[in-house]
Order: structure tokens, then C-alpha cells, then sequence
């Protein structure tokens, strides 16, 4: 299996952040979504970063002093991201898929225009393996 868009969550399925968003907008969202982790897009649909909790954490902290009031003052891209998931093109091979996924939960993918299309968890990289490895069970 070569073709990444059979591991691929599309876009439409996917939970994620604008990057006009503010830091409270997107505390809502992730708490909505149940995830840790989101990938930022603009408004024309390419991929700008990740956010993560933690993210959130400190810039509740350095940025809004704890006050939800300014937190609704704050946009999510004067966050400091501490680690941003790179994204790989929808022509990119498993092997570096694989790569890429043992660093990060999810793998942004883009079209040849740099549109987000939507993510590959490292869960459906795991189950796929897990069917490989051990068929049948």
C-alpha cells in the first residue's frame, strides 16, 4: 500500500482552528473536539501550524494573565507553538509518512497547492500494521 489517501481523515471530517481564531475561540474548540492537538488554517484553506493544549496553557498564562476576558483579545497566531506537525504532500510514500508519524499524532496532509486536504493519524498507520502483522485476529 502506497497511496496515503487510503490512511487519510478528510478534511470535512476534521476538527480544526482558523488562524483569525482567538486564544478563546479555540480553547472551545478544542474542548469541543476532545482532542489535544489541531491544525491552524487560514481562511483559504492552507495549512498554517498546530496547536496543542499546552500551547493554550501558556499563552493563558503569558498572554491573558489567566483572565478569560483577554483571552477573547489575544489571536491563537501570536501563540508560541511549541512544536508545529509538518505537513507532507498527498504524493508523499508510506515510508515518510511513517517517519513523520513517529514524531507526531497526526500528519497534515496538502494538495499540490499547499490545501490542507485533511490528516493521517498515527492510529490508522498503527491498525493498518497491525493488520499486517498479524492477519486474521
Amino acid at each position: 500500500m502506497n497511496n496515503i489517501l487510503f490512511f487519510l481523515t478528510p478534511k470535512a471530517l476534521c476538527a480544526y482552528l482558523y488562524d483569525d481564531y482567538t486564544v478563546r475561540q479555540a480553547l472551545e474548540k478544542m474542548e469541543a473536539s476532545g482532542y489535544a492537538s489541531l491544525p491552524i488554517l487560514n481562511r483559504r484553506g492552507e495549512y498554517r501550524g498546530t496547536l496543542s493544549e499546552g500551547d493554550l496553557l501558556w499563552a493563558l498564562k503569558n498572554m491573558c494573565y489567566m483572565d478569560m476576558r483577554q483571552a477573547e483579545a489575544h489571536r491563537i497566531m501570536e501563540i508560541r507553538h511549541r512544536k508545529d506537525h509538518v505537513p507532507v504532500p498527498v504524493t508523499t510514500n508510506m515510508h515518510d509518512l511513517i517517519e513523520r508519524a513517529k514524531g507526531q499524532n497526526f500528519v497534515p496532509v496538502v494538495d499540490d497547492k499547499d490545501a490542507f486536504i485533511g490528516i493521517v493519524t498515527r492510529s490508522a498507520i498503527i491498525k493498518y500494521c497491525e493488520q499486517i502483522i498479524f492477519p486474521g485476529d
